[in-house]
C-alpha cells in the first residue's frame, strides 16, 4: 500500500439501549423485543463482507464499537466482528474501544472482552451523583459506577475514558466539582467532560428542565479545566482530557479528517479517494438495517460543504492543525478560507500562523464556525 492512501479507522454501531435516556440523540433504541444479537451480529458481518476491497486496501487504525449500549452484546460477537475485519488478537492491534454502561456490566464480565482483544473502554459514568443520574435517566447508581471501574482494572483494562456531563439540571459549580473530582481520583487514562446541551428531537429538549445560569456553567468550565490541568490530564480538543499518550486514536482521526468506515444501524462513515470525499449512511432503524445491510446513502461533499466540515473538526483541536492539511484531506487551496479566515484573524478569534482559533476564539467556537457557513 503505498504511503498516500489513507490510513482507516471502523466505527460499529449497536443501536439498543435498557433505557432511552432523556438527553439522548443518538441512534438508540430501548429494548422491547429482547436482544436481537445473532441476526444483529450477522448483519454487522454481510455488511463488513461488502466492503471487503476498501477494508483489505486500508491499515485499520482504531475500531470503535458505539451505541446505543454495546455491552449488551456478548464477547463471541465482538470476535466474529473483529474476525470479519481482519483484525485478529495476535500480532500488534490497533485501539479497539467498547462503550459501557455500569448499569448493564452484569450482563457480561469485562474479562470476556478484554479476551477477545478489546484493548480501551469507554465507560458512562456521567456523575457521581445519584440524585443527578436519577434526574439524566440512567439506570446505575454511583456505585455501579466504582464497581465497574474497579472490575475492568482486574479485567486487565489499562486505558479506560470515563464520560462525565456538567450543566446537569439544577446543577451548582460544588457539585460538578464533586463529579469531577471522584472521576479523577479513580485515575482513568482518559477523561470526555463535556456540557449537557438539549439537543433537537430528545424529551429533555420537548419539556426542558432547569438548568444552571450562564455565570455558573462559566465558572464550572473555568475551575474543572483547572482541576484537570493539576490532576496532570491535557485537553487536546473541545471535551476531550487525556494523561501523556493517551489520546484517543479513533477520535483523533475524526477531528484530522480522517476516513472512517461505518457498519451497524445508523452508522456513517468518511471516505476520500481520487474521485473525491463522500459521506456513507446505513438505515437507523434496526428492523431495516437487518433486512438490508448493505443499503447505504452516499453524499458526495462539494467544496463549499468540504470546507466548513474540514474546520468543523479541525477546530475543535486546541492547537488546531497546519494550512497544508487542508490541501492534503480535501484538495481544496487555502484560498477557499477567504474572506472569513482573514475576518476571523482581525477580530482576534482565529491564528495567522495555522488552521486555529485563539484562545479567545475556543471560547467562541460556536461563533466562529458560523461565520464559514
Amino acid at each position: 500500500m503505498g504511503a498516500s492512501i489513507p490510513t482507516l479507522g471502523i466505527y460499529v454501531h449497536f443501536p439498543w439501549c435498557v433505557h432511552k435516556c432523556p438527553y439522548c440523540d443518538f441512534n438508540s433504541h430501548p429494548l422491547k423485543d429482547g436482544l436481537q444479537e445473532q441476526p444483529y451480529t450477522q448483519a454487522l458481518l454481510a455488511d463488513i463482507d461488502g466492503s471487503r476491497e476498501l477494508l483489505a486496501s486500508r491499515n485499520i487504525t482504531s475500531v470503535f464499537f458505539g451505541g446505543g449500549t454495546p455491552s449488551l452484546f456478548s464477547p463471541q460477537s465482538f470476535r466474529q466482528v473483529l474476525s470479519a475485519l481482519g483484525v485478529t488478537n495476535c500480532g500488534p492491534q490497533p485501539e479497539i474501544t467498547i462503550e459501557a454502561n455500569p448499569g448493564t456490566r452484569e450482563y457480561h464480565g469485562f474479562e470476556g472482552y478484554r479476551s477477545v482483544g478489546i484493548n480501551r473502554l469507554s465507560l458512562g459514568a456521567q456523575s457521581f451523583s445519584d440524585k443527578a443520574l436519577k434526574r439524566l435517566g440512567r439506570i446505575h447508581c454511583a456505585d455501579e459506577t466504582l464497581r465497574a471501574f474497579a472490575d475492568a482494572r482486574v479485567a486487565g483494562f489499562d486505558n479506560i475514558n470515563l464520560d462525565i456531563i456538567y450543566g446537569l439540571p439544577e446543577q451548582t459549580p460544588a457539585e460538578t466539582l464533586d463529579d469531577l473530582g471522584k472521576a479523577i481520583e479513580l485515575g482513568p487514562e482518559h477523561i470526555s467532560w463535556y456540557e449537557l446541551t438539549l439537543e433537537p428531537k430528545t424529551e429533555f429538549h420537548r419539556r426542558p428542565p432547569v438548568l444552571p445560569a450562564e455565570d455558573s456553567m462559566l465558572e464550572m468550565e473555568s475551575a474543572g479545566r483547572a482541576l484537570l490541568q493539576a490532576a496532570g490530564y491535557v485537553r487536546y480538543e473541545v471535551s476531550a482530557w487525556a494523561k501523556p499518550d493517551h489520546q484517543s486514536a479513533h477520535n483523533l482521526n475524526y477531528w484530522l479528517f480522517g476516513d472512517y468506515a461505518g457498519f451497524g444501524a445508523g452508522a456513517h462513515g468518511k471516505i476520500s479517494d481520487s474521485a473525491g470525499v463522500r459521506r456513507t449512511a446505513r438505515a437507523s432503524q434496526p428492523r431495516l438495517y437487518m433486512n438490508d445491510p448493505a443499503h447505504q446513502v452516499v453524499t458526495e461533499l462539494d467544496a463549499s460543504r468540504l470546507r466548513f466540515e474540514f474546520l468543523l473538526n479541525a477546530l475543535r483541536l486546541p492547537d488546531g492543525v497546519p494550512f497544508v492539511d487542508l490541501s492534503k484531506a480535501t484538495g481544496l487551496d487555502t484560498a477557499v478560507l477567504e474572506p472569513e479566515w482573514s475576518q476571523g484573524v482581525a477580530r482576534g478569534l482565529l491564528r495567522k500562523d495555522r488552521i486555529a482559533t485563539t484562545a479567545l476564539g475556543f471560547v467562541y467556537l460556536d461563533g466562529v464556525l458560523q461565520s464559514f457557513l
